[in-house]
């Protein structure tokens, strides 16, 4: 499944919306809402409008690393990083229908730990060199498939995904593949989105 997250340097104010609805016509159903630079009334204003279209195409709406804007948005779920609110903390604030999704890079230990504290998803990557976390450790595509065997929570797959090695990553047991500048950057993001779908539709072996 395609996993939409926004770039605030890919997508200004005035581009946002746009290429949101943009992806979820091309049938993305999932979209984390990213931006650390902006003020909280901004970030509120835009996480509205994302919500909006997000219901309007039956597709949820995650909020990266804030979990009150979350909780007081009423988005589907939020997604953590290793230093930010525990998953434990952010189910008790989120409640118990919230996906709570947690970057564990490259490590199956902070998968389990994040499991055992009530994560709904685990984040792996990066896979592949990455515009968005170039800095980010790389993992590699083997650990996909021994967090299969490991774990019951559904795998995203993030860094460096196109196109070309989309296919390898689910093959390699991911569920869901996180991509922002293979999916924004395209100069048509709502074929990009279904290009991305095509690509998927042969590999759909594990349950999200």
């Amino acid at each position: 499944m395609l996993y939409a997250i926004t770039d605030s340097q890919l997508l200004p104010d005035d581009r946002l919306a746009e290429a949101v609805a943009a992806a979820l016509r091309g049938g993305c159903r999932r979209i984390q809402y990213r931006d650390k630079s902006l003020s909280a009334d901004v970030r509120l204003q835009q996480a509205q409008t994302l919500l909006a279209l997000c219901l309007e195409h039956d597709a949820e709406l995650i909020i990266n690393d804030d979990p009150q804007l979350a909780a007081r948005l009423g988005a589907h779920g939020v997604h953590l990083g290793q230093g930010d609110m525990p998953p434990g903390q952010a189910r008790r604030l989120l409640g118990p229908k919230a996906i709570i999704g947690i970057t564990c890079h490259d490590s199956l230990d902070l998968a389990h730990a994040a499991a055992e504290d009530g994560a709904s998803y685990i984040a792996f990557g990066r896979f592949f060199p990455s515009s968005t976390k170039p800095e980010a450790p790389a993992a590699p595509l083997e650990l996909l498939a021994t967090a299969r065997q490991a774990l019951s929570l559904p795998i995203v797959a993030i860094g460096g995904i196109t196109l070309d090695n989309a296919q390898t990553v689910i093959a390699n047991g991911a569920d869901w593949l996180a991509v922002s500048h293979s999916l924004f950057s395209a100069p048509d993001i709502e074929a990009r989105a279904r290009a991305f779908n095509a690509k998927l539709s042969d590999f759909q072996p594990h349950k999200d």
